[in-house]
């Protein structure tokens, strides 16, 4: 008997039945066969292994492809599981899969966890599964039927309810079973390309709740040559990484025993973060924006109104339940509690714009697994503001909102980013606001203002909030990922829920339309942006310290030092003395290794003829000059944002 097999070109093939996907590849082209991961029999994927018994439409994807990626890693998760258990029978195996980045296993051993050091035996163990010649089976089925298949593993099953996926795949090897939501490459022995990376804690379904596994992580390409280049990224990576950066320059700090996704900032951290929140305050009141504080809690009703508790919450805390019927929420959002700052007393067209702006504190219910340092916590300060308007105000308001960002953006030295519009997904009715005249109005209102000013932009849909579309500013972060650093949205939905209104000239009710926007985003992402970006060699203006005075010598030198501190502190800088008990040259590399912008050294020469010796951060030349001087170069270092003049 034969089957039929059309490809996507049209063609078609007979084989005799139950060829393998493998073996009709090896038909089509042997070369092909050698690039191909799995195939997509009838809409279905399927493994290379899978048998073709009926006619059916075949798609082969290759190496190429991201999906092949994807199945390569889940294959080298399983065989980690394996190796994992092979290491010690006592592992009590949970969540395993693929990601970006590379690939995953969850493990428990009762009797102790693995660490880094484990990872060479694991990896040879690895090693010896993908070379043996046995059989890797994959097969596709129902959600119930491997539930069914792991009942007696209660994490398993716990893992396949959680799941938002009807079909997985059961996967055999050598007695070892496991599922996956893609198909396994079944020519396993190319998984060769490999590395494991790191062990760190998971909590079982990213609940801080759950019970915390050791999660072995790695990755895995088609050949050496990824394999070395992702190395190289990786250690460029390490270098910018601001959680590495934030522990050696001691600027904060984030303990899981304490809170996870809870960062404490340290003095050092604590002063840039201060230095940017006076700043953007500054720059907002300058622009007409009358900042306020309001409080983290409020009351659930306030956040049923808003919509935010149907659309956001599980991103959200659970409420406390003060008696009384009373339920307190920590915010998700500020914009709530800015409404009510406009709903406090009747407004009139003479108010409008309105902008209000704050430095508000919010909490999202990150799970564990999601959060980084500083760029996914808990608990975050939002540079946000909103400001009401008149419709024929709209597009005024967001000329100005983009004047103040491109100016930010010019003060820290921000020049690679590009506009998206965000607009909703019109099939996702569950995630947006279901109001289609609404929507289509905000949507062309956006882009005409974007048309009218001439910038370049793309669209993307499905990446709006729930209540409006948005402007998002991305930008590119060190490692060059693309990140939101800014928005503008529109909100027809808020003023219509909360029923705000402003009296026009003609005396009637009228109802502001609603612009969010943040600047910078949170103090807490966008701080960690710029350790990132300037690997924690921040420009003059926003160092945690900006000169280091060293003596030459503490008995004979230390009185003077300390005259050269405070006459730059009465300049309003931020200095340190230097007198440990260590040697000068000792103390310049330490100055160095902080990467603080200016040390200056002072001896006898110095101190005889008021001068100081500087050097600057990075450079190996040393200039001597007059005390007023320095003052004089650094102030004005200061002043322009530490850009360089021509």
């Amino acid at each position: 008997m034969m089957v039929k097999i059309t490809l996507p070109s049209g063609d078609t093939k007979e084989y005799t039945n139950n060829i393998s996907v493998l073996e009709a590849a090896k038909e089509i082209s042997p070369s092909l066969a050698k690039k191909t991961v799995f195939a997509t029999v009838n809409g279905i994927d399927q493994p290379l292994n899978f048998k073709l018994e009926n006619d059916a439409n075949l798609v082969l994807h290759t190496k190429e492809e991201e999906a092949s990626l994807n199945s390569l890693r889940a294959t080298a998760s399983f065989f980690l599981g394996h190796a994992i258990k092979s290491f010690n029978s006592e592992a009590v195996l949970g969540d395993c899969g693929f990601s970006d980045d590379g690939f995953y296993y969850d493990s428990d051993i009762p009797s102790g966890q693995i660490s880094a050091d484990d990872l060479p035996a694991i990896t040879e163990i690895l090693n010896k599964d993908i070379k043996e010649k046995s059989t890797l089976t994959s097969i596709h089925t129902s959600i119930d039927d491997a539930i069914n298949e792991f009942k007696d593993n209660t994490y398993k099953v716990e893992l396949l309810k959680s799941l938002k996926v009807k079909d997985v795949y059961i996967n055999s090897w050598n007695g070892f079973k496991d599922f996956s939501t893609v198909p396994l490459y079944t020519n396993y022995d190319q998984i060769k390309y490999f590395k494991l990376l790191f062990v760190a804690g998971a909590y079982f379904l990213g609940k801080s709740s759950n019970k915390m596994f050791q999660r072995v992580a790695g990755t895995a390409f088609f050949s050496q040559k990824e394999l070395d280049e992702d190395e190289e990224k990786r250690e460029i990576a390490r270098s910018h990484d601001h959680r590495v950066l934030g522990q050696q320059l001691d600027l904060f700090f984030v303990d899981p025993k304490i809170g996870a996704g809870l960062p404490y900032w340290l003095p050092k951290g604590a002063t840039i973060r201060r230095i940017v929140e006076r700043y953007i305050i500054d720059k907002e009141v300058a622009a007409g924006y009358e900042h306020v504080y309001t409080p983290v809690l409020a009351n659930l009703d306030l956040y049923k109104t808003s919509g935010h508790w149907a659309h956001y919450r599980e991103d959200m805390f659970p409420p406390m339940d003060m008696g009384d019927d009373e339920l307190l929420e920590l915010r998700p959002m500020n914009c709530p509690s800015h409404i009510e700052v406009y709903k406090h007393k009747p407004r009139s067209y003479r108010d409008l714009p309105f902008r209000i702006a704050e430095l508000g504190m919010m909490h999202r219910y990150e799970k564990s697994g999601a959060l980084s340092g500083l760029q996914r916590v808990r608990e975050m300060t939002l540079n946000d503001g909103h400001t009401f308007v008149a419709l024929d105000q709209i597009q005024d308001e967001f000329k100005k909102v983009l004047k103040l960002m491109m100016e930010v953006y010019r003060d820290f030295d921000i020049k690679d980013y590009k506009f998206r519009l965000s607009y909703r997904d019109k099939a996702n009715t569950e995630k947006y606001f279901d109001d289609d005249e609404m929507w289509n109005r905000s949507q062309s209102m956006l882009k005409g203002a974007m048309d009218d000013l001439g910038l370049d932009y793309y669209e993307a849909e499905g990446e709006a909030a729930f209540y409006g579309p948005k402007l998002d500013v991305q930008t590119k972060t060190a490692m060059g990922n693309e990140e939101t650093m800014s928005t503008i949205q529109l909100d027809f939905m808020q003023p219509e829920r909360f029923k705000l209104t402003y009296v026009g000239a003609d005396g009637e009710d009228h109802r502001p339309v609603m612009i969010h926007r943040g600047i910078v985003g949170t103090m807490e992402r966008f701080v960690s942006y710029l350790i990132e970006i300037y690997m924690g060699a921040f420009p003059t203006w926003l160092a945690p310290i900006q000169v280091d005075v060293i003596p030459v010598n503490n008995e004979h030198h230390s009185d003077y030092a300390k005259k050269i501190e405070d006459d730059l502190k009465k300049s309003g800088l931020r200095v340190q003395t230097d007198l440990r008990n260590e040697k000068m040259n000792y103390k310049i590399r330490e100055s160095q290794t902080q990467k603080i912008p200016y040390t200056l050294i002072v001896g006898d020469n110095e101190k005889n003829a008021g001068e100081v010796t500087v050097r600057q951060y990075g450079k190996e030349e040393q200039l001597t000059m007059s005390e007023e001087s320095f003052i004089k170069l650094i102030s004005e270092d200061v002043a322009n944002f530490s850009r360089e003049t021509k």
